[in-house]
């Protein structure tokens, strides 16, 4: 029974993945319902914290563009980037790695690949390189961001455990950034140089559209923008504050054994606290259309993220539900000996879901009820980032769509496209280093 279970399991993932959108929330939701209503299977438990902050987040993260601060982010960023047009290849992956650490979202590297493009064209720089590892910098950014969906999921998951975002953060973030110079120079002298491509005739035409944005906002919005972005990248400040110093948050008073007990507020609540005020402080002092902010590309990206991972997380919880005692003493063992064999399957989830979120939500559970220690659970983390392995993730057909010379390419045999290379290199490397770094701060607990 168990093998027809896991068989449905993965029908509704690969079926829901395959159509997009909240498609794979939807479908999931049919898997659930066969399990608890035909076979009755235990229902599980859908992840209310995780979906909580992740609304707050989108929230926070929505007021601000409608107020336009993320075009004030991206336009900052763009500027640095046309300032050092001969070291694109080295400057372009950690702008954008910074840019998605800062706004939790990988939505706006969207905005930056035509600029990508065009600044190395013009340059005479192969853009395959700059914008393939672009996109994979954009990935490890994400999975070290204090605000993404990823790490909301995985610091809900492991709090149980007493791991705190702030240990979390000193790990993630050096072993993100040593992956991404290794990917960066994975591909530094990857092909011909430009000039030297038979058959390229870059077409600039269309990217100097891109050229005049920075420049094409008023000084009005500008400053709304800037008060909107400054006002957010506070609020993950102030997260990350409380993530590090926990004697910071506000206490609470419980009664434990006859005795009146002081714990401070958990990280997940003080998470949708800050994101909800600051979503009011732009709704207010930036006069952010909140019609505008539902509307607007990251709020629908954000309700996307969370129906699937509704659907796809309480789906998964039912089948674990159901058969617990067999897969935690079948794998318990291996994967506490071969913990790259959970790394692995982080991997191989995430490339099915599309979704480093609703890989953790999923996968971290299962790790924790098997026992895994804290600090292998934090050291595999990174090998969430599978996304690029099959070349239909949006940012990796992005990029290939604004190349306009088409040295970032899909192979003919599909896998070997251009984002392979630094996908697998900057993902082995951020992992590896996690793995270390992790058993070096965390093992102790």
């Amino acid at each position: 029974m168990l093998w027809i279970e896991l068989g449905i399991l993965l029908l509704c993932i690969v079926a829901g993945a395959r159509l997009g959108g909240i498609a794979l929330g939807t479908v999931s939701g049919i898997g659930l319902a066969f399990f608890v209503l035909v076979l009755g299977m235990p229902p599980g438990n859908p992840p209310a914290v995780v979906l909580g902050m992740i609304l707050a987040v989108i929230t926070a993260l929505s007021m601000m563009e409608a107020a336009g601060g993320m075009d004030y982010l991206v336009a900052t960023a763009e500027r640095l980037l046309r300032r050092n047009p001969r070291h694109i290849t080295f400057i372009a992956p950690f702008i954008t790695y910074l840019l998605i650490f800062a706004a939790g979202t990988q939505h706006v590297i969207y905005s930056l690949l035509p600029v990508i493009a065009e600044v190395s064209a013009k340059a005479g720089v192969r853009p395959e390189r700059p914008l393939s590892m672009s996109v994979i910098a954009a990935q490890h950014g994400l999975v070290a961001s204090p605000v993404s969906a990823v790490t909301v999921a995985l610091l809900a998951a492991l709090t149980p455990l007493g791991v705190s975002l702030g240990q979390i953060l000193l790990v993630t973030l050096p072993a993100t950034l040593i992956g991404v110079a290794a990917g960066t120079l994975s591909v530094a002298w990857k092909g011909r140089e430009l000039p030297d491509e038979p058959g390229l005739h870059p077409a600039t035409g269309a990217m100097l559209q891109h050229e005049k944005s920075v420049n094409a906002v008023s000084s009005d919005a500008a400053d709304r923008g800037r008060g909107a972005c400054l006002t957010f990248l506070l609020a993950v400040s102030v997260v990350v504050l409380f993530g590090l110093f926990p004697e910071l948050r506000p206490g609470r008073e419980t009664l434990v054994g006859g005795d009146i007990v002081s714990t401070p507020v958990d990280m997940g609540r003080i998470i949708m606290i800050v994101m909800l005020a600051a979503g009011g402080l732009i709704t207010l002092l930036f006069r952010a259309n909140p019609a505008t902010a539902v509307s607007g590309k990251l709020m629908r990206g954000g309700l996307v993220a969370v129906i699937s991972i509704l659907g796809v997380s309480w789906l998964g919880s039912s089948f674990f539900s159901a058969n617990e005692v067999t897969i935690v003493g079948t794998i318990s063992s291996l994967v506490e000996t071969y913990p790259w064999i959970f790394a692995l399957g982080l991997f191989i989830l995430s490339i099915l879901l599309f979704s480093q979120a609703a890989t953790v939500v999923i996968l971290l559970p299962v790790g924790v009820a098997m026992g895994m220690p804290p600090y292998l659970l934090v050291g595999v983390y990174p090998a969430v980032n599978g996304n690029f392995f099959l070349p239909t993730y949006g940012t990796v057909l992005a990029a290939v769509s604004f190349d306009p010379t088409g040295t970032t390419r899909i192979g003919k045999y599909l896998l070997n496209h251009s984002f392979m290379l630094p996908g697998l290199v900057t993902t082995l490397c951020a992992t590896l280093a996690a793995l270390a770094l992790a058993a070096l701060l965390l093992q102790a607990n």
